[in-house]
């Protein structure tokens, strides 16, 4: 097992070349990745969101593709179109932005519901249906979008089915003053982002998803996830509670931190850790609840706390 995280531990030291003390979104970004789910960063502009994406994808030898929403840009500048080709007496696909590995969705919520929705079909499926004919992206495929707080002028919530798609959601936040300091002197010469090398590829990401499955867990973890996730439906201040997409994502994200701290089981701890990035972004309050300020987080965490803890043994030798 401890052989098997190397490539991880690479990725991480690799990206924090370039990214100053964000160890803890990094790390949260590269488990979406092994477990083939999508990450929303969401957070003011200027504090690193485009340049994790970027430090990512040179990480892993991933082909990249940026797409900058604006509220004039069209689904079929994402997805691909079909054109007659009258040399060849046929119609011929022209791939759009999204035929790549690694997606950066940059502003996602400043383009129309319309095109936020032509995201739909590849974030789930991992293809793009275009005139009937359908098409597999190349593996492994991630959509890391960033958007700003919706508070913001010129901004378009996304809608809770494509909230729902993305298998977590990361913030990044300001640097300390020492870390800010460290970002100055990196930045003096030159972007860290230019000279940053690849230290694993896409096969090994692959070969990880598959490694992240096998880690055993419990039913009384399963348990867990579903009394966890249940209380969302249930609960005063919330109005949409998580789905059942939700409590798999919060599965597979529980299997792949225990993998990535070298565990092949799951304790539940691991749920802990994975419940507010996994869970926070898919709940929807109640306008009372808005009032009174009461945030997402805080909800998940007041039902982590409600939640009995199982006692589970220790999984070594399975």
């Amino acid at each position: 097992m401890n052989e098997s995280i190397k490539p991880l531990n690479r990725i991480v030291t690799n990206i924090e070349n370039v990214i100053v003390g964000k160890r803890s979104s990094i790390e949260l970004i590269l488990i979406s990745l092994i477990c083939d789910g999508h990450v929303l960063i969401e957070d003011v502009p200027g504090v690193g969101k485009t340049s994790i994406v970027s430090s990512l994808s040179k990480s892993v030898n991933a082909s990249f593709k940026r797409i900058q929403f604006t509220p004039d840009i069209l689904p079929s500048d994402i997805t691909g179109f079909t054109i007659y080709n009258q040399k060849d007496n046929k119609f011929e696909y022209h791939p759009g932005s999204i035929m790549s590995q690694i997606i950066l969705a940059d502003e996602i919520n400043r383009t129309s519901p319309k095109t936020q929705a032509s995201l739909l079909e590849v974030m789930e499926e991992k293809q793009v249906t275009v005139d009937g004919t359908t098409y597999p992206v190349p593996r492994p495929f991630m959509v890391l979008a960033t958007q700003n707080p919706v508070e913001y002028l010129g901004t378009y919530p996304l809608p809770e089915a494509q909230l729902d798609r993305f298998f977590m959601k990361v913030s990044i936040g300001y640097p300390d003053k020492f870390e800010e300091s460290l970002i100055l002197s990196r930045f003096q010469l030159a972007n860290p982002i230019d000279s940053l090398e690849p230290v694993a590829e896409g096969s090994e990401i692959i070969e990880l998803q598959n490694e992240v499955k096998k880690v055993y867990v419990d039913k009384t973890i399963n348990d867990y996830i579903v009394e966890i996730v249940s209380k969302t439906r249930w609960h005063q201040d919330i109005s949409l509670g998580a789905s059942p997409r939700g409590s798999i994502s919060l599965f597979r994200a529980s299997q792949a931190w225990a993998f990535y701290n070298g565990r092949a089981y799951v304790l539940p701890e691991d749920v802990k850790r994975m419940a507010l990035p996994v869970l926070s972004h898919r709940i929807v309050l109640r306008q009372e609840a808005r009032l009174k300020k009461i945030t997402s987080d805080e909800i998940i965490e007041s039902i982590l706390k409600a939640v009995n803890i199982p006692l589970v043994e220790n999984y070594e030798k399975k």
